[in-house]
């Protein structure tokens, strides 16, 4: 991974993470970076084993939606079991 595709991954983490922030409610710069980046393996794992497709055609759109909605699990799992 170059230095640009991690810049890119780290934003979208933010992203991520500042959405589901708003959903399930937190805050902080490093609640959303951890819980964004993990929410992007847990979405896209979740979401490939339901066999669900967001239908959204813009590769980062998409991989911010699926980042978001794994974001939301990470934070109610984390909540569960604080």
């Amino acid at each position: 991974m170059d230095q640009k595709n991690l810049i890119i991954a780290i934003v979208m983490g933010l992203v991520a993470g500042w959405l589901a922030s708003w959903i399930v409610g937190g805050y902080g710069v490093v609640q959303y970076l951890i819980s964004g980046v993990l929410g992007s393996f847990v979405g896209s794992f979740v979401l490939n084993k339901a066999g669900v497709s967001l239908g959204i055609r813009n590769e980062y759109g998409r991989d911010i939606a699926t980042a978001t909605i794994g974001a939301v699990i990470v934070m109610i799992v984390a909540r569960i079991l604080h």
